[in-house]
């Protein structure tokens, strides 16, 4: 998949209820994942339903993406403003890691561009005007 901008929206813990709303309205429905079934938390945790990852595929071309906002998540705290971040994702590796490079220059790097649990390599990174960004490189399976 060639690298794509997608809005990745935070939410203090209803993103599950704005994305099913969001997609009852655009007649689509919203895909989820929690931190419990990411193995991020144990099942018990207090955190374990609340959403880690969402999507909603609005068009070919675009897509929304959602996660609650849990505590560690964030060097910061939840606020109207940082709740919206430009996700940069796909699988041309030397591409996004030079924009990320490139945009990150002059900001803060919150999450250093490297291998994540989830098998893909990730970043975030607060740019030199505020705005916030991910970056992620899909990993490719060997398989396809």
């Amino acid at each position: 998949m060639p690298a794509a901008l997608h809005p990745y929206l935070r939410f203090p813990g209803n993103a599950r209820e704005a994305f099913e709303f969001y997609g009852a309205a655009l007649g689509t429905e919203p895909q989820f994942a929690t931190f419990g079934d990411a193995g991020a938390v144990p099942p018990d945790h207090p955190v374990s339903g609340a959403i880690m990852h969402g999507s909603l595929e609005v068009t070919d071309l675009i897509r929304l993406y959602v996660s609650d906002d849990v505590e560690g998540m964030s060097p910061e705290p939840l606020t109207t403003g940082n709740n919206v971040t430009l996700a940069i994702m796909g699988d041309d590796e030397q591409r996004i890691r030079s924009a990320f490079d490139a945009l990150s220059e002059g900001g803060t790097v919150q999450v250093p561009l490297q291998k994540q649990m989830w098998g893909d390599t990730y970043g975030a990174f607060r740019d030199r005007f505020g705005i916030n960004w991910q970056m992620n490189i899909s990993a490719i399976d060997p398989e396809s």
